[in-house]
């Protein structure tokens, strides 16, 4: 009887074993590794121009508008859309009025009149009395929550104009939003009554609404202050206590 020695056999199963590799190699050409697509780092967006904003994930009109104390009947008709219309992530949305070209009057004398190229800083004061229970935190928190009694009043913290009354931004209830010039907004946000409407001017220490009651009965306003669209920290613009 013939035998194969343990070389022969070995030689042998090498060579199927090769066979096996090649074939799973010209199959998987086509395919392409997780490390080379799943994980590779995607380009990050283009940044906008300035005026414009890309969409994020939960926006909606009215809080891009409240945003940049705009009116969201003002996005729509800047943007070409229907003012009920949804936006979507990545999408790119003007946020300012475009720039209309104009020519100044003459002034006495002739020469061409001037406008003023900057403006007088805002000085806020505090919205309301109270205690600050909850700080600003990028990424965590827009703004402030001051605590006091149930039903105290709410003032402007600014000289401005109301651009938004209403409850259409689930997160932030009951809302009041003032646009103090063309960089600078406050928000006071889950308040109680409203007493102002858009379009009110409105004066620094004005009452525009209610601290509403929280679940643990106390007073309680939202306070944001916004620059550019961006949330800063409202502690950084209002004075010392006692101050």
């Amino acid at each position: 009887m013939k035998t194969t020695s343990f070389f022969a056999r070995g030689h042998r199963a090498l060579a199927r074993t090769a066979l096996l590799l090649a074939g799973a190699a010209v199959i998987g050409g086509c395919t392409t590794t997780p490390w080379n697509d799943t994980f590779a780092p995607r380009p990050a967006p283009a940044p906008v121009a300035a005026g414009y904003y890309r969409v994020n994930a939960g926006d909606t009109l009215a809080s891009i508008a409240a945003a940049y104390g705009q009116r969201p009947q003002e996005l729509a008709s800047w943007n070409r859309m229907p003012v009920n219309a949804p936006v979507v992530p990545g999408q790119v949305l003007r946020v300012a009025p475009p720039v209309v070209a104009s020519v100044a009057p003459p002034a006495a004398g002739g020469a061409p009149g001037q406008s003023p190229t900057g403006t007088a800083p805002i000085h806020f004061s505090w919205p309301a009395r109270g205690a600050v229970v909850v700080r600003f935190e990028a990424g965590k928190s827009k703004g402030i929550v001051i605590a006091g009694a149930p039903g105290e009043a709410v003032t402007a913290a600014a000289d401005g104009r109301v651009v938004y009354v209403g409850t259409g931004i689930p997160e932030y209830g009951p809302l009041i939003v003032i646009k103090h010039n063309d960089n600078l907004v406050s928000a006071y946000g889950h308040a109680g009554k409203l007493l102002v409407n858009e379009g009110d001017a409105v004066r620094a220490g004005q009452q525009i609404g209610e601290m509403a009651t929280d679940a643990s009965g106390r007073g309680t306003i939202e306070f944001e202050i916004r620059r550019d669209g961006t949330p800063v920290d409202p502690l950084n613009y209002l004075p010392r206590a006692g101050g």
